[in-house]
């Protein structure tokens, strides 16, 4: 298996020339051998601006594409997300108690690329208003980087960093949704093969450089069957 992605990661980089190129070889590299389910326990740790932490826990389950659950603990809370049909279900004592239009960037630049048509995920980018017709090369964490939506040197426009030779994503950027005169940072870190794709088991989450919100993947299971009954949104009372 380490063979198989030590040579998957050594395959001559594809030629780059938008954004576009960089999603289709993200899909042509891992097409039919990325997981279509992954499940885990997820640890969160969100840090206030005093420095002040609160933890909580949430158990998720993903299929691939399109469809993620999150069960908040305790789970006969009966709280929770769904992100299903490009859209945000809000789950309360088992009711449904909100709906919101949404396609969830991290769902489909981390894992749904790999997994739907090239066009789908060009699409649903362009809707959430990344040029996907600018791309530079840069490098992040001592590894070479494509950078989508932004040009070199700007750090504050809609973008999204995918690293080279593994071709999964690492970086996004983008303004505060309240106020745009912060930036919003996303980054999938310490990558482990799974299968003969990857996972991030550790994605943290920054403002204006501060970690504000950390997450942390354990239990990790791809490839397990999951029931359709997890991924319905349950209608209101």
């Amino acid at each position: 298996m380490h063979v198989f992605l030590f040579a998957l990661a050594l395959q001559q980089a594809p030629t780059v020339r938008s954004g576009e190129d960089v999603i289709r070889a993200m899909h042509d590299r891992y097409a039919g051998k990325w997981y279509t389910t992954l499940d885990f326990v997820q640890y969160n740790t969100a840090t206030k601006a005093d420095g002040t932490q609160e933890h909580s826990v949430w158990h998720e389950y993903a299929r691939i594409p399109g469809r993620l659950r999150i069960d908040f603990v305790p789970a006969d809370s009966g709280n929770g997300l769904l992100f299903a049909n490009d859209s945000e279900y809000v789950r309360q004592r088992d009711t449904l108690a909100h709906v919101e239009a949404l396609i969830h960037p991290l769902m489909v630049l981390g894992f749904d690329v790999y997994a739907q048509p090239v066009a789908t995920t060009i699409a649903k980018l362009r809707t959430l208003h990344i040029d996907v017709s600018a791309v530079h090369e840069d490098s992040w964490e001592g590894r070479p980087a494509y950078v989508v939506g932004a040009a070199a040197g700007d750090l504050r426009t809609r973008q999204f960093w995918i690293e080279k030779q593994r071709l999964v994503f690492v970086r996004l950027l983008e303004p505060g949704r309240r106020d745009t005169t912060r930036v919003n940072e996303t980054r999938f870190e310490n990558y482990r093969s799974v299968e003969s794709a990857w996972v991030s088991p550790r994605v943290e989450f920054l403002v204006d450089g501060r970690q504000v919100w950390l997450e942390e993947y354990d239990a990790i299971t791809t490839g397990r069957r999951l029931p359709d009954s997890l991924f319905i949104p349950r209608k209101k009372r």
